[in-house]
């Protein structure tokens, strides 16, 4: 007879917003993430620093959308040999005041795309376009409480085991954020006063743990915004979760459906969610403004080829009445050429 779950709660620290020391597993994670969409100018970005101390090298990601619906995209994988600290292939990430204040300066190049679809192949899209200076420089700010942290148990206060092979991250929180700073693209530069949302994950990963995810992180304005989460590890479960940030509270979202447009590549172009909290239900409808193809490959010890695509789609939200933005974040394992959660 299989032993009854333990229950579990959920702890969140200060010092979680430092880097933590690794777990003996080879493919041990610790990433930030951070985006800010500025409503005026339409100017927008994500930043993203994954440590893989125990491989040997960072995934570093600094991706731009500009008003005009180029992009500009840099992805690199550069050696580190400590976790102490986000610093890697041009993109910094520093913690000034936990759960408050935050900084991401980037200082590098990015590929500059009028046609962003093109990173689908991203030898040629790197062969074949511009790759011009790039500087960031933003100051977030938290905007509401803290959501999520690390599992323990919820008597002895300890970390549940793991299995490193199917582990997509053993803790994660997330928080919406402004953001004022500048961002500059081959000289052009962009005041930026924006909204957006900042995550951070550590723990055993391999993006090929989970069948298909939909993220959606939106703001509308400071005192109301949204993350809307629907996840399937196995292909078929759906497993809904989010929030929904009114004035200084989150209200936990309990129900998810999105319905999403597609385009002959497969690549959303607009999605309508129905959310329900325990006080309400919305209807949110998203617009795809821009949209870029990424993906990542891993070879198994068995040498089977898996692919991961992810989709990272600017995207204006309407609800309520009221305008806000943010990204529409698609990841489907590819199987036989099929995006497995196309249906979904």
């Amino acid at each position: 007879m299989a032993e009854p779950k333990r229950a579990t709660r959920i702890v969140l620290a200060p010092e979680d917003e430092y880097n933590h020391e690794p777990d003996p597993v080879p493919n041990y994670n610790e990433s930030m993430y951070f985006n800010v969409v500025d409503h005026a100018t339409t100017v927008g970005g994500w930043f993203r620093i994954g440590n893989r101390v125990n491989e040997g090298y960072a995934e570093m990601s600094c991706c731009v959308y500009l008003p005009d619906g180029r992009v500009g995209f840099m992805y690199q994988r550069p050696t580190i040999t400590t976790n102490e600290v986000f610093d890697a292939g041009g993109l910094r990430i520093d913690v000034e005041e936990p759960f408050r204040r935050l900084r991401v300066r980037y200082e590098g190049k990015v590929c500059l795309l009028d046609d962003p679809g093109q990173m689908a192949d991203p030898r040629k899209a790197f062969s074949e376009n511009p790759s011009v200076p790039c500087n960031v420089d933003l100051a977030y700010r938290g905007i509401s409480p803290m959501y999520g942290g690390r599992p323990v148990d919820a008597e002895t206060g300890l970390e549940p085991e793991q299995d490193a092979e199917k582990s997509f991250s053993k803790a994660h929180y997330e928080q919406h954020v402004g953001a004022t700073g500048t961002i500059e693209v081959d000289g052009e530069r962009f005041e930026v006063d924006g909204l957006g949302l900042r995550d951070k994950s550590w723990g055993a990963r391999y993006w090929q743990a989970i069948s298909w995810y939909r993220w959606l992180p939106m703001a509308f304005d400071e005192d109301f915004a949204m993350m809307i989460s629907l996840i399937s590890r196995d292909g078929t479960d759906r497993n809904p979760g989010g929030m929904v940030l009114h004035g200084d509270r989150y209200h936990q979202i309990r129900e998810v459906a999105i319905d999403t447009e597609w385009d002959d590549d497969g690549y959303q172009t607009g999605l309508t969610a129905i959310v329900s909290t325990d006080e309400r239900s919305y209807e949110v409808r998203g617009t795809v403004t821009s949209l870029i193809p990424l993906r990542n490959r891993r070879t198994t010890p068995d040498g089977e080829l898996l692919h991961t695509r992810i989709t990272e789609g600017l995207t204006r939200f309407r609800c309520d009445g009221r305008t806000g933005w943010g990204l529409s974040e698609y990841l489907d394992q590819v199987v036989d050429g099929s995006a497995a959660g196309m249906g979904g």
